[in-house]
């Protein structure tokens, strides 16, 4: 049976049985821990926010469950969208890992692609996340075709893992050179290493990534080594944490490609769990886009230390093949494109030596917080220039029951002290710098993933989210000239939502280096159903009730000379010489503007993914009650364009369907504030969405 035959069986069986409940989308963060509930028998939702417990976030976790039900027994499943890989990437705060390589290819991890820190310069250092002493040779070498020159001495293997581990190595990945054209090599020494490792912390490079290049595969398999011990343990913990309090469902973990995963399989490969929350809420916009009728969207994702910036084309989440964690560490795995800056609430405001304003990248965090928490830090953020300026009420609580009130004398202080002053500016004046700085920046990550990739912004809604992003929206229209924003019902809790509606996936990959002339396509769809099988197998270990199943086939092409590749997305009926051709000539024209023709065209890598739809999240179910328009809140003194000014409050989720509100006008809700500033209007869509256009428009 091959995979369109099975496809047609999946969809004809009904889904397996499973246990209505309750369906708990859980996105951990720095500051917060949000979850999205959605009780499948009763057709509701709501959302639960918590402080998250740095360090111990499976506490944070746990401490969100128990608001969401009296037991843990009435939830059917989770889907968790982490940030401990990525933060562990980022922090360096990763497991002692050792390598076993083919001999004389120790430092590839360390040369890289002869790139450097700093591009324009000649200083820079680069500490690669293994030391050259963990990075073992031993003998083997497969050629380029596949073919065995020299067989693997398992002798040399062993020895070396038992090297590593006297020197305290927790994992260890076994990467051998030209093993993606023939595997034989690697899996032995896997085998052996297996055999006497004390834990299942194995890597081999090509069970990761079986594809040419071998840095990339390289930096891919080192890192899921060094992650597997932190991102298992953390897991496993929190299964077992779960288990002892009556849960007895499914637990799936969000990947960086937007699909969800298994616990066992993410413990496998914690690699793909990079990016794993903000990928969630670029899926969570995409749906919402699409069903508000804007199918082309820039998201931007603001939390308390970074901004998340994201394109959603035609109602789909851009993909890439591979990103960059920081510098050397690059990742090859399908992932929703995004691109990172450091302006989030908490990012700290200073002028350097030349004079310049600056903000962030460092961030104040959660702890000790914005100076207007009154936790000890005096230096000014992002959050504390918006409360002085009288955009987020100080006397609000804080989501979550964080903070009962913000202190505005200290957000003055801060600001005075470390801005107002050194720049001879008025406080308030001060504070407006602070906040036509970050959004610049935030502009600026915008034009990255939106003009550099050949789209016009002007075209696409503006949808923020997270807790602060609702707060610069109209700033971020005005900055990059688009004419609608989109402010999601729960925006900062968009990423927990996500995890509620993505979808189980699974890739594959394969390394075919074939030039299209001479390619079998009975062989590459010999090849297309081994990779459906693996995935359907993964799909099928979840446990998890399916609507139906999809899948998803590119090649990665170029022309010959040419060292960047193409990703050509084929359907299964035309992969055919002439269908390649075509869809190549199609895909190349989109990027480059013209074909080159004359010249031969080669396949360099086919790429197979299999998608488990899983049952529909409706969006109405998110939509007001209300049918009248309800009392304002008040009033209060906003300082905008050097001027006070008197905006008008609302308690935002009361606002009915069809609801408009002119600004200045400030709308609150418990997982942010959303600020109109004057000259647009916000109205609220039929699935609670306030869309917001400039009033002249």
């Amino acid at each position: 049976m091959n995979a369109a035959q099975r496809d047609k069986t999946q969809a004809d069986k009904p889904a397996r049985d499973g246990k209505a409940g309750l369906v708990v989308g859980v996105d951990v963060g720095g500051t917060f821990t949000d979850l999205f509930v959605l009780d499948e028998a009763g057709g509701t939702a709501r959302v639960v926010k918590v402080p998250s417990t740095r360090g111990e976030e499976a506490r944070g976790f746990m401490n969100g469950i128990a608001r969401v039900a009296d037991g843990a027994d009435a939830i059917a499943t989770i889907v968790h969208g982490t940030t401990v890989g990525t933060n562990a990437l980022l922090e360096r705060k990763v497991a002692r890992t050792g390598i076993i390589t083919t001999a004389g290819f120790r430092d590839v991890l360390e040369m890289r692609r002869r790139d450097r820190p700093q591009t324009w310069g000649l200083r820079g250092h680069y500490e690669p996340i293994v030391p050259r002493d963990l990075r073992l040779e031993v003998s083997e070498r497969v050629l380029a075709d596949g073919a065995v020159h020299t067989p693997v001495n398992l002798d040399e293997v062993e020895a070396a893992a038992r090297e590593l581990l006297e020197r305290g190595c927790e994992a260890v990945c076994v990467f051998f050179v030209n093993a993606y054209a023939n595997p034989v090599n690697e899996a032995q020494a896997a085998a052996r290493v297996r055999a006497l490792w004390p834990n299942g912390n194995v890597t081999a490079a090509t069970e990761v990534l079986p594809e040419i290049r071998e840095f990339e595969r390289c930096s891919t398999a080192v890192l899921n080594a060094a992650l597997q011990p932190v991102v298992g343990s953390y897991l496993t913990r929190l299964d077992t944490d779960l288990r002892e309090h009556g849960f007895d469902g499914e637990l799936l973990v969000v990947q960086s490609n937007g699909g969800v995963m298994s616990r066992q399989t993410a413990c496998d490969v914690p690699v793909r769990t990079a990016l794993s929350g903000p990928a969630a809420g670029v899926i969570a916009c995409a749906a919402i886009a699409r069903a508000s009728g804007f199918p082309n969207v820039v998201t931007g994702d603001m939390g308390g230390t970074s901004f998340d910036v994201s394109l959603v084309a035609g109602g789909e989440a851009s993909l890439s093949a591979q990103t960059v964690i920081d510098f050397g560490m690059v990742v090859r795995a399908p992932m929703i494109q995004i691109e990172t800056i450091g302006a989030g609430g908490g990012s700290i405001a200073s002028v350097d030596a030349g004079g310049l304003l600056q903000v962030g990248p460092e961030s104040a965090g959660s702890i000790p917080g914005p100076a207007c928490y009154g936790r000890g830090n005096s230096r000014p953020t992002v959050t504390d220039a918006n409360v002085l300026l009288g955009r987020i009420a100080a006397d609000r609580p804080l989501g979550g029951g964080l903070l009962a009130s913000m202190d505005v004398a200290l957000a003055r202080a801060a600001i005075d002290e470390h801005v107002a002053k050194p720049l001879g500016l008025d406080v308030h004046a001060a504070a407006e710098a602070i906040l036509t700085v970050a959004n610049a920046k935030m502009a600026g990550a915008i034009r990255v993933v939106s003009i550099e990739r050949g789209h016009d912004p002007r075209k696409f809604a503006y949808m923020p989210f997270g807790g602060g992003g609702a707060l610069h929206v109209c700033a971020m229209m005005n900055e990059v000239d688009a004419a609608h924003g989109i402010v999601p019902r729960y925006p900062g809790v968009t990423s927990a939502l996500g995890c509620v509606m993505a979808d189980m996936r699974h890739d594959g990959v394969q390394t075919l280096n074939t030039p299209l002339d001479g390619l079998d396509t009975e062989d590459l769809l010999a090849r297309i159903d081994g990779l459906a099988a693996a995935c359907q197998e993964r799909l099928d270990s979840a446990g998890v009730a399916f609507e139906g199943i999809r899948e998803s086939i590119e090649l990665d092409m170029l022309y010959v000379g040419q060292s960047h590749t193409v990703r050509v997305e084929v359907a299964r009926d035309a992969l055919t010489r002439p269908g390649i051709a075509a869809a190549f000539e199609r895909a190349y024209c989109a990027a480059f503007g013209r074909s080159l023709s004359g010249i031969a065209v080669r396949i360099l890598n086919l790429r197979y993914a299999r998608i488990g739809q899983r049952p529909k999240f409706d969006l109405s179910l998110l939509a007001p009650t209300s049918r009248d328009m309800p009392a304002a809140l008040g009033t209060q003194q906003v300082f905008h364009a050097g001027q006070w000014r008197e905006a008008v409050r609302f308690a935002r989720l009361d606002l009915p369907v069809g609801a408009e509100v002119a600004g200045p006008a400030i709308l609150e809700q418990p997982d942010t504030t959303i600020w109109i500033e004057p000259g647009f209007a916000g109205r609220v869509d039929t699935l609670g969405n306030l869309l917001i256009s400039r009033q002249d428009a």
